[in-house]
């Protein structure tokens, strides 16, 4: 098994001093590539130094754009991407590459309570992870962590769909929901970032609104369309039956809301089957509602003997099942 690990990374010396040593020890024998996006501190430098492989952007793309980057350049099969503020542990990796091991096509680290930066985009976070684990149908624990480990393969399949920016992990999270891929979430525990964050809870929050929106449209347009139609439908009932009562008529601005209820429906039944066309070259059928298991792994690495608790949409394959004791099948 060959694993790479991905970092994007701008204006991140001092956190990369302390993290690469770390790193480095924990993977040995991984490809380890830094995308160094358009830094003007000792970046390069630094991963240098530590016998780094460093991708230079010539300018600031973007994280999405360094993470896509990191992605094409990789050679592992296995891909391992984290933040190169410190927040991530390198020590987490092994658990993340078992879970990939053990059938899961990805996995994503959960941040606890405690690993929130702040109170006010703890909230967001939750509201983001309820919003979106509606929208696909699969508990969501959390939608924007940038640490995590996948099959590189599937992972690229989705390239052209990521963002620039930093919502990449909203938008690969959702896709892999709806090509049926396999997705698990492992709980971890994220350290207190060294210097300023390059996210804008503001600006960025209400982009990351937005993607989801989007990406909900792209993973299944009847959920965002069909309740849309259905308001409008409904506010036409409300003034059809007030203007009936008061005036004993039925008015155009009735028939305006009952048009256009039906024009939005249809347009999401459209959007859903173009939505379908578009996963058809994976061999599955888009949105197909598998089991959802928890699976209790005991983690065989030796650098860590506990065990691990995560949930994927799909069954472990019959080999790997066997192998395993402790199985708890849950309906979605």
């Amino acid at each position: 098994m060959k694993v790479s690990i991905v970092i994007p990374a701008k204006n991140e010396a001092e956190n990369l001093d302390r993290l690469l040593p770390r790193l480095l020890t924990q993977v040995q024998g991984a490809e380890c590539i830094v995308v160094n996006d358009g830094s003007t501190d000792n970046t390069a430098g630094v991963c240098l130094q530590h016998g780094i492989k460093v991708i230079n952007h010539p300018y600031s793309k973007g994280n999405g754009a360094a993470i896509k980057t990191g992605a094409r350049a990789a050679r592992g099969q296995f891909i391992v991407f984290m933040d190169g503020d410190g927040q991530h542990r390198p020590e987490d990796i092994p658990r993340l590459l078992q879970a990939l091991e053990d059938g899961l096509d990805m996995v994503v680290g959960a941040r606890d309570k405690k690993s929130q930066a702040s109170l006010l985009r703890g909230l967001a976070n939750r509201f983001y992870n309820g919003l979106s684990s509606r929208i696909a149908g699969h508990k969501i624990l959390d939608l924007t962590s940038g640490f995590r480990a996948v099959r590189a393969d599937k992972f690229r399949d989705f390239l052209y769909l990521l963002p620039n920016g930093f919502s990449y992990p909203t938008t690969c999270t959702m896709a892999f929901f709806r090509a049926g891929y396999s997705v698990g979430y492992l709980p971890i525990t994220a350290d207190e970032r060294t210097g300023r964050s390059h996210i804008s809870p503001l600006s960025d929050g209400l982009r990351f609104l937005v993607i989801i929106f989007k990406v909900g449209t792209l993973y299944s347009p009847l959920k965002i369309f069909l309740p849309t139609a259905l308001g409008f439908f409904l506010t036409g009932c409300g003034y059809y039956l007030y203007t009936f009562l008061m005036d004993g008529r039925f008015t155009n601005m009735s028939a305006v809301l009952f048009m256009t209820a039906i024009l939005v429906f249809l347009i999401g039944l459209v959007s859903e089957q173009i939505t379908a066309l578009m996963y058809r070259e994976s061999g599955r059928l888009p949105g197909a509602d598998a089991s959802r298991v928890e699976h209790r792994v005991e983690d065989s690495s030796p650098l860590s003997s506990s065990q691990e608790t995560y949930t994927t949409d799909s069954p472990m394959p019959t080999s790997r099942a066997a192998d395993r004791s402790a199985y708890k099948t849950s309906d979605g």
